[in-house]
């Protein structure tokens, strides 16, 4: 499934304003929609906000210019391998979560796409070790 936005272009980073922008300009500034950056944020793609709610409480947040860099590599990385955000969003989180990583590499273990994991040189060792101490007691 391509990830495709309403415009795949790359942004133009000498164009982006200084200081934090609201989230109109920053979809604009890194190329896609104001809907698809609430949608990556829901999946967790955005970088985490620092702000306090402003207003009535209400918080409107602001992307400061390392934020729309961080989303533009987000985005670049969907173009290049053809990814939608969901499927990026599970790689990160595959790469967060040891369990989630074990299960995974399971899988491709058994559909034939990953090798078994190496045997750590110190497992070697160790049965090695084994082998001489039953050898000895024979």
């Amino acid at each position: 499934m391509a990830a495709r936005d309403d415009a795949p272009r790359t942004p133009d980073r000498s164009a982006w304003t200084a200081g934090p922008v609201p989230i109109s300009t920053a979809a604009e500034q890194v190329g896609t929609s104001a809907r698809m950056l609430r949608y990556r944020e829901g999946l967790g793609l955005l970088p985490r906000t620092q702000e306090q709610p402003t207003g009535r409480g209400h918080r409107h947040r602001r992307f400061t210019e390392e934020d729309l860099r961080t989303i533009a590599t987000g985005l670049e990385l969907e173009r290049e391998f053809d990814i939608p955000p969901a499927a990026l969003a599970f790689a990160l989180r595959v790469l967060a979560e040891p369990d989630v990583l074990a299960r995974v590499r399971d899988h491709g273990e058994r559909l034939g796409r990953l090798a078994a994991a190496p045997t750590r040189a110190l497992d070697f060792d160790k049965q090695k070790a084994m082998r001489l101490l039953q050898d000895r007691r024979r």
